[in-house]
């Protein structure tokens, strides 16, 4: 269907041709009654039809006109009918707009002005349809909040790639919220109703990896009891996230890198070749040009996976987004904890902007869940969360005092970048689980999860 498309509903083959000659301009589809009207309604879904209200079989009145005005609003609620009559009475018009005609004219047609009548009835139609795509676009990023430079920056690149299947990789520091990308990306996408499946390389054990991509048949190994899908296969027709992707093992990696190429895979343990029809994004806090030259990730898979590479900012390059993530939060966990928290302080305010956030969106939204929970008011303030505004000390004021500190800051910053696991945690801060436990006892962090000590 051309996008100028005029359905001119008219029995009167005079006025027809007159119409063809003075609309040049537009793709006219005629019809002469109701029934041919909506035949070529349901065919060519034109956006502006010109209706005359006297239709056959009786057109010396306006049933059937109005009749038929009331069948294609039904069918195509957001065509704009342009209501043509011959009557001197206007009542039967001013009927017709209360039924929802966009406007009406009165015959005899004066080709200039019918034609502005139309022009406006087409850029009507552009700004509603332009702003159906907004609204849709703002609704698939809903979960992304800010309007910092930066994320404008990354939200851009995110319309432009989403209905391409180039082969996205993104990067940003732990928690700064890679997978709510993906799946906006996803959600942009002509696979839009296909399957998303995530998997995360880091959390799952080497030798389990592979079977979990690519699946397994049955007498694999021991405990194949049944062939299973991987999620590679799960994800057909979708998209699949490699979330930290720069964990994957590299004996994994050639495997990964075939398929990535030909996408096609081998179960472990079979012999046939399956297609699979998937949109690719990969996401790492690492810096994989930098593993490339350690030789710890293949160059071929590296230039594979990063077709195009999408940034994400860390917190504290986002400026006063800090504040627009932090209401959003504080407003979902009240609904959650059925709390009756109504904001922070300035003080508060101040804290969240000079803090440097090492955990990024998931370490705010740990505090924000926190505060929520044990404020004793209707605001929440810096102690709530844990910070220090600036150039207030509060009761810090020894060496072991601020030491301390430093100390409880520094396991929890750990145990966000371990992904909330004890072990990693410890890996990290180079010390034992079971110091770890005694830390966490001294310092009475018994919101870590599992972290009471035995």
């Amino acid at each position: 269907m051309a996008l100028n498309t005029v359905l001119v509903i008219e029995d009167d083959l005079g006025i027809q041709k007159q119409l063809k000659w003075s609309l040049s301009d537009y793709e006219l589809v005629f019809a002469s009654d109701r029934p041919q009207a909506m035949t070529q309604l349901r065919r060519y879904e034109p956006a502006v039809v010109t209706l005359d209200l006297g239709l056959p079989p009786d057109p010396a009145n306006a049933t059937e006109g109005l009749a038929c005005l009331t069948e294609i609003l039904t069918a195509l609620p957001d065509t704009k009918v342009i209501v043509l009559t011959g009557s001197t009475d206007n009542n039967h018009a001013l009927q017709a707009i209360a039924l929802g005609a966009y406007d009406y004219y009165q015959k005899p047609i004066d080709a200039d002005v019918l034609n502005i009548i139309l022009q406006r009835a087409f850029k009507l139609t552009e700004l509603e349809n332009e702003n159906k795509a907004l609204k849709a676009s703002s609704q698939q990023q809903a979960d992304i909040l800010g309007n910092s430079e930066a994320m404008q920056k990354a939200c851009r690149t995110v319309e432009k790639i989403a209905p391409t299947e180039i082969t996205t990789l993104l990067q940003g520091e732990s928690g700064t919220g890679k997978e709510v990308f993906a799946r906006a990306i996803h959600k942009q996408s002509p696979r839009v109703d296909k399957p998303f499946i995530a998997i995360n390389c880091a959390s799952i054990p080497e030798n389990l990896l592979e079977s979990e991509l690519f699946g397994y048949e049955k007498g694999a190994f021991t405990g194949a009891v049944k062939t299973t899908v991987g999620k590679i296969e799960c994800a057909n027709g979708g998209t699949l996230l490699l979330d930290e992707i720069g964990d994957m093992p590299l004996s994994l990696q050639a495997k990964m890198l075939r398929f990535l190429q030909e996408r096609v895979i081998e179960r472990v343990g079979g012999r046939s070749e399956i297609e699979v029809d998937v949109r690719v994004i990969c996401a790492t806090h690492r810096d994989l040009q930098e593993m490339v030259a350690n030789q710890t990730f293949r160059e071929d898979l590296y230039y594979r996976v990063s077709e195009i590479v999408l940034r994400i900012p860390p917190l504290r390059q986002r400026g006063h987004d800090i504040m627009i993530i932090a209401n959003a939060l504080l407003a979902r966990f009240n609904e959650e904890y059925n709390s009756q928290v109504q904001g922070f302080t300035d003080c508060a305010t101040k804290a969240m902007l000079a803090h440097s956030w090492p955990g990024n969106i998931r370490e705010l939204q740990n505090k924000v869940k926190s505060a929520v929970i044990m404020a004793d008011s209707k605001l929440i303030n810096a102690d709530d969360l844990g910070l220090v505004a600036p150039g207030n000390h509060g009761n810090m004021q020894t060496l072991r005092q601020i030491r301390e500190q430093a100390e409880s800051d520094g396991i929890r910053q750990a145990y966000l970048l371990a992904d909330s696991n004890l072990t990693k945690t410890a890996d990290i801060l180079g010390i034992t689980r079971p110091t770890l436990y005694s830390l966490i006892e001294k310092y009475k962090l018994y919101d870590l999860r599992n972290s009471e000590p035995e």
